[in-house]
């Protein structure tokens, strides 16, 4: 009987899913044995048991959805901000040079300004309410795909838009069939990389006056000497972020289906 091609390309695409299991379940396993047979205290570093228990307390009382749903709510409108004005910017500075030359020194410039940095100064702009946190998510997830955009735009073959022209092909129609499948895949790493960093900037957001979100539990976790609390929200930022990448490799999958590639993405 022969195997049917929907179930081995199955398999094959379970598998990878599988192996990545393996190492955090490895370590977690090993650590909890070593506690339990006294080769570690636990204590600054408490085991994968004691880890489930926080996490299931915050999850059977509802404490940890309400900090979920605040965190994800921020980072989706940051990324939303910061993706649209990332890709705008992005592509003025790709395709012109004039353009690139007056605003893409102070653009790098405040590139490599901290998170943490900005936080005083958004506090005296906007308060302390969700206006800065969104603000500052989306600073984050603006550089990332800024430089990303530009750069796709900036490396295209020369030779590909000489094909447009002598195929007289319109503006319009060498940016939808030239240009566009040209940046499409760095656009799309561009913005999964935003995406994460709009994780990292969470934190430092919901250390601006927030009583809710998963920045808040680590915040309160170290003020109350709680290490399987901040290790638990740490699980919850990790989760979530991986769900949200999923998604949007998801979503984009279609837009590159056009690639023909020898490995898997990332």
């Amino acid at each position: 009987m022969t195997t049917p091609r929907s179930a081995v390309r199955a398999r094959r695409t379970a598998r990878p899913w599988l192996l990545g299991f393996v190492l955090p379940v490895g370590l977690a396993l090993g650590w909890e044995l070593a506690v339990r047979l006294g080769l570690a205290q636990g204590r600054l570093m408490p085991p994968p048991s004691k880890i489930l228990e926080a996490f299931w307390s915050l999850a059977r009382t509802g404490e940890l959805w309400v900090h979920v749903g605040a965190t994800l709510g921020r980072v989706l409108a940051g990324f939303a901000f910061g993706a649209l004005f990332g890709t705008l910017l992005g592509a003025f500075a790709g395709a012109s040079e004039r353009f690139r030359w007056i605003f893409d020194p102070t653009l790098q410039a405040l590139r490599a300004v901290p998170s943490i940095a900005w936080v005083p100064l958004f506090l005296l702009w906007f308060g302390i309410f969700e206006t800065s946190k969104i603000i500052l998510i989306a600073v984050g997830v603006f550089f990332p795909v800024y430089l990303g955009v530009a750069g796709a735009i900036a490396g295209i073959d020369r030779k590909l838009l000489e094909v447009g022209r002598v195929f007289r092909l319109s503006p319009f129609a060498t940016v939808r069939r030239v240009m566009l499948p040209a940046v499409l895949p760095e656009w799309i790493i561009a913005i999964r990389s935003g995406l994460g960093l709009g994780f990292m900037f969470v934190v430092a957001a919901e250390l601006m006056g927030a009583s809710e979100g998963l920045g808040y539990l680590l915040l309160d976790g170290q003020q109350m000497g709680r290490p399987d609390q901040i290790l638990a929200a740490i699980i919850a930022f990790a989760l979530l972020g991986k769900v949200c990448d999923g998604i949007v490799v998801a979503a984009t999958a279609p837009l590159t289906a056009w690639q023909d590639l020898r490995r898997g993405r990332l």
